[in-house]
């Protein structure tokens, strides 16, 4: 593995990352080719150490101030902070990435976590944030919406039935109650798009470095949530549906690499449970792997709605554990070559 860290190039501005803008892929093409010659980097394909960077739901969506799910962390700044790192980590590091796997957040309006999922007796839906407990489905607090059984293709009758179904999973899997999100990473919208900064970075990366991102879109399955890209909050069968199955491509693909570098929004969330199930799977194989996976912790940053949810303390007991398993919490101004047992 190199031991050098490259220039930043002169076309990155880090006081626009929380911004939206174009990306000029035709200038950015013929600098990423001049780049890879002036500074000899290599193709890809001849990298002795393969590391992969797996980019969970860096998208506008969450990254952007005043965007739907934007992620501030207790700073309020948190995911432009955690971003302008990143893309400064993807320059620096360029030559030694060997492949880029962003995941895309995907929703359309109908799904289990949106307000429109729910009604009350008076036929009302809940308020964004509002957590839906197995208590509030039993006693009828909130319901399964019928007028949306039909976009569903399901009954009404099964819509119940799933619902107290899926809230009872989840208490027994000690995940996350129900959460009803605002309306985010609208397929087809602004929001659903990666940040603008990032999204330079990875096709700089790709051209530099002849390496094809591999993106995975998670999310778009209306009735489980997805916080994590591995695997669904509900995953197989109910009443002979398939609601959902775990992405094993994607862990077989990351079991390749010589190590996996892990950042994105939400550490709270997305981030979180997709370690977590990275985690479950490494151990029902070999736990030693766990050692091949480096966190960035400084890109990435917990949901905080200042009055309403604080997951700092959730986010950084979730970090804990995984450190605890083996894997490398580490900065990403730290120079590769100083990662334990990376080379």
């Amino acid at each position: 593995m190199p031991d050098k860290t490259l220039p930043i190039p002169s076309h990155f501005n880090p006081n626009r990352v929380g911004e939206i803008w174009r990306v000029s892929y035709e200038a950015r093409a013929r600098e990423a080719k001049a780049w890879a010659e002036r500074h000899d980097i290599r193709p890809s394909a001849q990298d002795e150490v393969k590391i992969c960077l797996l980019l969970v739901d860096v998208q506008n969506t969450f990254c952007i101030p005043n965007f739907e799910l934007y992620v501030g962390g207790r700073s309020g700044t948190g995911a432009v902070d955690d971003n302008r790192r990143l893309c400064e980590f993807i320059y620096r590091n360029l030559h030694a990435i060997t492949q880029i796997c962003p995941t895309l957040d995907t929703h359309q309006t109908i799904q289990i976590f949106h307000a429109v999922f729910l009604v009350n007796e008076k036929g009302e839906h809940p308020e964004p944030f509002s957590l839906v407990s197995v208590d509030d489905v039993e006693r009828g607090v909130w319901r399964f919406n019928p007028a949306i059984a039909a976009s569903l293709e399901i009954d009404a009758a099964f819509g119940q039935r799933y619902l107290l179904h899926y809230v009872r999973k989840l208490k027994e899997g000690g995940k996350y109650e129900l959460t009803i999100w605002p309306y985010h990473a609208m397929l087809g919208g602004v929001g659903h798009a990666l940040v603008p900064a990032i999204e330079e970075a990875i096709f700089f990366h790709s051209l530099a470095r002849f390496s094809q991102p591999d993106f995975h879109v998670k999310g778009d399955n209306p009735l489980t949530e997805d916080y994590s890209v591995l695997r669904s909050e509900i995953v197989g069968m109910v009443e002979n549906k398939m609601i959902a199955e775990s992405n094993i491509r994607l862990v077989q693909k990351l079991m390749t690499f010589d190590a996996v570098i892990i950042a994105g929004q939400a550490k709270s969330h997305c981030v979180a449970w997709t370690i977590d199930d990275l985690l479950q799977d490494l151990k029902a194989s070999n736990q030693s792997l766990a050692r091949k996976v480096f966190l960035l912790e400084d890109c990435t940053s917990p949901v905080v709605v200042p009055g309403v949810i604080d997951y700092t303390e959730q986010a950084d007991a979730a970090f804990r554990k995984f450190a605890e398993a083996g894997m490398h919490i580490v900065r990403s101004t730290d120079p590769l070559a100083s990662w334990p047992g990376l080379h």
